[in-house]
């Protein structure tokens, strides 16, 4: 498995961010929220992603750049899990939604169980458009 974090699969589209405020859905796994949205790139992308945190939870830069840096990884990390069960493009937008400072570990365990929700989301979804 390919574990890294390229160019191609940051998202930056301000046209595919706005979409995804607009017409996306989103599930939740405190502290974290995934908005995403279905969408078409370029040949070979599946993978669109870009993560965010709140100014009004963490004043300081400091703090939320080192969350945005930790919740890259642990995307990077698991992103197999996505990969690996996408049938078309999405477009995701993940969010770190608390004042809660947790540590790396359980940050990564919310990760990997909101993939696992989000899947369990959008399976029945793809598996009615094959009927």
């Amino acid at each position: 498995m390919n574990f890294t974090y390229p160019k191609t699969e940051k998202l930056k589209s301000k046209i595919t961010i706005g979409l995804l405020f607009t017409e996306g859905k989103s599930v939740s796994k405190y502290p974290l929220r995934l908005v995403y949205n279905a969408g078409t790139f370029g040949e070979g992308e599946k993978i669109k992603i870009g993560v965010s945190v709140s100014k009004k939870y963490f004043k300081k830069a400091v703090d939320r750049n080192y969350f945005k840096r930790v919740l890259r990884e642990t995307y990077r990390l698991n992103k197999h899990l996505l990969i690996d069960n996408l049938d078309q493009p999405y477009s995701f937008m993940l969010f770190y939604q608390s004042k809660d400072r947790l540590p790396y570990e359980e940050i990564n365990t919310k990760t990997i169980q909101l993939f696992e929700k989000f899947l369990a989301q959008t399976k029945p979804v793809i598996q009615s458009e094959e009927k």
